[in-house]
């Protein structure tokens, strides 16, 4: 039988202790972990790389500002992939076990940090701007455009990279033998504030503001046709990337609270384990986007199927689309609208002088 340490003893015993008394946890996953994160690299960069071209040809084709904003999240999740799980799980964790420059692990621990925060803040004007598009489509059109996109998208990632600095000083959880510092603690909630607790309250405002005008705006097209009108594929594969980014990094979120004031990770296996494997459900953050694409939407599948075929690109004047045309989110009220006047004007008879035979 393997013998575990006793992780009974809680947080506020473990101050008792020095730091050389205290018996480091035991990694119960073993080696699971590194083939994990090597089958994610693996698979995960050549994916968002595919994903990344074939945003690149939609952007260039429609010039909506949607499919900048996706492109900032392949990028960011790009990035992350090299940074956290290349760099940080594999290299580092793996292959140095640690055992590099003080100045060097810091400086990748601020990197990993800000493609960590770029990754999950590309998506907050992804869903702005879909909240403006469907609640206030007269201002989107005024407003969302690819110039203004690619400001706001270098914004969003010099803001994520300041913010990756304060993170050079964060502690190596799995190693530090003392308990959380005051440095610690404020390091830490401003971490779990940053990657979610508020991403996750803007998500939620708006999209449950999505929701409710979308809803109200079926009522009357249910009364006038008879049935509900089904989810924009848009609107769909936001609330599925936020949905999908909250169900993920909630586990990580709450053990390192628990880390914080609980158990130490360094010093429960328990606590041990379950922050290696909610850091294994996060990162699958970062390869799930592609999927969600291609099962929402039938121009991503396209230029997907384009680019594994070696078809035209972007500028392919037989495959191009319009670039002046609707917005693909257009309100439902327009929508019923625009039925009813052509049911009206298909029940028009037609005039006299038409059906009128010649003498």
């Amino acid at each position: 039988m393997i013998s575990w340490p006793n992780a009974t003893a809680s947080g506020h015993e473990e101050l008792d202790l020095k730091p050389d008394q205290l018996q480091k946890s035991k990694c119960v996953l073993g080696f699971i972990p590194v083939i994990y994160y090597s089958i994610l690299l693996c698979v995960g960069v050549p994916v968002n790389i595919l994903t990344a071209v074939a945003l690149s040809r939609l952007a260039s084709r429609t010039k909506k500002a949607l499919y900048y904003y996706l492109l900032a999240i392949t990028g960011s999740d790009i990035l992350s992939q090299l940074f956290i799980i290349f760099v940080g799980f594999l290299l580092e964790t793996a292959v140095f076990h640690r055992d590099v420059p003080v100045l060097l692990l810091h400086s990748v621990s601020a990197a990993e940090f800000a493609a960590n925060h770029a990754s999950i803040w590309s998506t907050v004007p992804l869903t702005v701007d879909r909240y403006v598009a469907l609640c206030h489509p007269l201002i989107h059109r005024q407003i969302s455009y690819p110039e203004r996109a690619r400001k706001i998208i270098g914004a969003v990632l010099l803001l994520s990279l300041a913010s990756g600095v304060p993170f050079f000083w964060w502690s190596d959880m799995w190693r530090n033998s003392h308990p959380p510092t005051a440095l610690d603690t404020i390091l830490i909630w401003t971490h779990v504030t940053i990657i979610y607790f508020l991403p996750c309250s803007i998500f939620l405002l708006l999209n449950s503001l999505i929701i409710h005008t979308l809803r109200q705006r079926q009522q009357p097209c249910q009364e006038e046709r008879g049935r509900p009108r089904r989810l924009g594929k848009t609107t769909a594969m936001l609330l599925a990337l936020t949905s999908v980014f909250s169900v993920l990094w909630a586990p990580r979120t709450v053990v390192v609270i628990y880390h914080l004031y609980v158990s130490s990770v360094h010093r429960d296996w328990r606590v041990h384990l379950a922050y290696d494997l909610s850091n294994m459900l996060a990162m699958l953050n970062t390869a799930v986007n592609f999927f969600l694409y291609c099962f929402v939407s039938r121009p991503f599948r396209s230029a997907v199927r384009d680019i594994l075929l070696l078809r035209g690109g972007p500028l392919d004047p037989h495959r191009a689309l319009p670039q002046q045309q609707a917005p693909t989110n257009a309100s439902i009220s327009s929508l019923c609208s625009g039925n009813n006047k052509r049911s009206q004007r298909d029940s028009i008879p037609l005039s006299p002088h038409r059906t009128r035979k010649p003498s």
